[in-house]
């Protein structure tokens, strides 16, 4: 009863049918920095935005037919991003199958999610960890470069809210 593309989160509890306060810590409850090939990014459902961890991994494969699973996020889009990391970034995945999710079931589909995506895979195929007080956003140019996207002042209120320091 609202407007479209607006989302909210419940959870079904001994009370029935409640609505989630606090979205984003929901989402990232599970998370256990310090670990490689994770990130948390924040994604605008709507107009409420969402702290969202995005995990890859990367793991030998077959040269001839390495696989590539996505899940929650648009597959075209970390196909980009990994051509990308592999010609710009010098990361050699022809070779290497690369799993990438969006974590909590949402699907993190804008292009704001590009450079967590490239952060996660090349933080993944070196095995470091990234700082866990970091969150990123940022699409990605075929040449490399990370471009802006809209709603950056409510993604980055989003992100001081839940005491990241490093964006």
């Amino acid at each position: 009863f609202g407007p479209s593309r607006e989302m909210a989160l419940f959870d079904l509890n001994e009370q029935g049918v409640v609505p989630v306060e606090n979205p984003s810590a929901a989402l990232l409850a599970g998370r256990r920095p310090g670990q490689s090939g994770t990130v948390v990014t924040p994604v605008l459902e709507g107009s409420l935005p969402l702290l969202v961890e995005i995990q890859a991994l990367v793991t030998g494969g077959n040269p001839g037919n390495p696989r590539r699973l996505v899940t929650g996020l648009d597959y075209q889009r970390v196909a980009m991003v990994l051509a990308v990391l592999e010609k710009r970034g010098g990361v050699p995945l022809a070779g290497r199958d690369v799993y990438v999710s969006a974590i909590g079931g949402v699907r993190a589909e804008e292009p704001s999610c590009d450079l967590a995506v490239a952060l996660a895979v090349a933080s993944s195929f070196y095995d470091r960890p990234l700082p866990h007080n970091l969150a990123v956003f940022g699409e990605l140019g075929l040449t490399g470069e990370v471009r802006r996207v809209g709603g950056g002042r409510k993604r980055w209120e989003e992100i001081k809210r839940h005491g990241y320091t490093r964006v």
